[in-house]
């Protein structure tokens, strides 16, 4: 029997702690998970400087992560759908399945929706961690446990480009060069875009974004007007974006994608910055420029695991640090600072290249 649960806690701000953890008990209807590969998600680094994001408040200790694959251990009386031993990709959102929002296929809407590392509930940076089956996903044998873990990030990209309805021969551009903004980049290209503009403060990150396929970078500058960008932008693209998706949520970024968007285009907001911002609204109104949110994710992992799968889409080059669970510390502070040009930190929670979990 497994005795060893150990488990990255966050106690509060700048007060992350590595500690043993009972072994969680499952229900009819769940599975216990071995734990392998857990991302760290710009989301986990915020908790840990600043105890909140926007209503999710930081109010007890709660176990950080939530990007994760991991291999069955134990199952439930009534699952079906896995086995034990399978190697599974985990969606992070479990919502209440009986909500007008769950109902309408819009789950991840549900009020009652238990999500991993957002407060009050716990993630998945744990040896030994619970989850519903439904929303574990298999992983075909020649999809590794990162390329698992990867598709929580992949199935925003997914997500944002389904809101902005790109397609065969969309002019998309996409403000913010990051994980989320790379893999934006990397959905939009499966799905037909023929131009990609991708922009960024960082040259390191735009180089990385042109050789995942951007058709144009553009390196902003902090001092730059948004006037004077749509300029660089429209001289880059053979015309202006039919979608525009800002990945920084800074209201700067959003002011940028109003403006660059063609008229009767589309701009999406994935990224969340300040509660309120001023925008130039009547300058979308008069242009009929559609501006749309998402939250997450829904009905999307799938089509994730479908574009890794079948090698339409490649992640693995977004994976550029390694860590063990016992140096959870370091991998958060070269998360933070991107250090050694990091952009997606990937914490092994079981020693490497073991998948045998222990039998219970």
């Amino acid at each position: 029997m497994a005795k060893d649960n150990l488990t990255a806690v966050l106690h509060g701000i700048e007060d992350l702690r590595l500690e043993q953890r009972p072994i969680p008990e499952i229900g009819d209807d769940e599975v216990l998970l071995a734990m392998d590969s857990v991302g760290i998600c710009g989301s986990d680094v915020h908790y840990l400087q600043h105890g909140r994001i926007g209503p999710f408040v930081l109010t007890k200790p709660m176990i950080i992560g939530h990007e994760a694959a991991g291999v069955v251990a134990k199952i439930g009386k009534k699952v079906t759908n896995v086995k034990v031993g399978d190697r599974v990709a985990i969606e992070p959102g479990v919502p209440c399945r009986y909500c007008d929002h769950c109902k309408q296929g819009r789950y991840h809407l549900c009020p009652d929706i238990v999500f991993c590392a957002t407060p009050p509930y716990d993630g998945n940076l744990t040896r030994y961690y619970k989850h519903a089956a439904d929303f574990c996903f298999k992983l075909p044998d020649h999809v590794s446990m990162e390329e698992g873990a990867l598709l929580e990030p992949l199935s925003v990209g997914v997500h944002a480009c389904r809101r902005g309805g790109v397609g065969l021969g969309s002019k998309v551009a996409i403000l913010g060069a990051g994980p989320i903004g790379l893999v934006t980049l990397l959905t939009a290209q499966s799905m037909g875009a023929s131009e990609i503009l991708i922009t960024d403060l960082v040259q390191s990150r735009l180089d990385v974004a042109k050789e995942l396929g951007a058709t144009h970078t553009l390196l902003l500058t902090k001092e730059q007007s948004a006037e004077d960008t749509v300029k660089l932008v429209t001289q880059k693209m053979s015309a202006q974006p039919d979608v525009t998706i800002d990945c920084c949520g800074a209201e700067s970024s959003v002011r940028l994608a109003i403006l660059a968007t063609r008229s009767g285009g589309v701009v999406v907001v994935v990224g969340m910055g300040a509660p309120e911002v001023k925008l130039p609204l009547i300058n979308a109104l008069a242009r009929e420029v559609d501006i749309r949110g998402i939250f997450r994710y829904c009905n999307d992992y799938s089509a994730a695991l479908a574009l890794v799968s079948s090698g339409k889409v490649n992640v693995k080059r977004l994976v550029t640090h390694h860590f063990d669970i016992k140096e959870t510390a370091k991998a958060f502070e070269t998360s933070r600072h991107g250090l050694g040009g990091a952009i997606k930190v990937m914490i092994h929670v079981t020693p490497r290249n073991t998948n045998n979990p222990v039998k219970f």
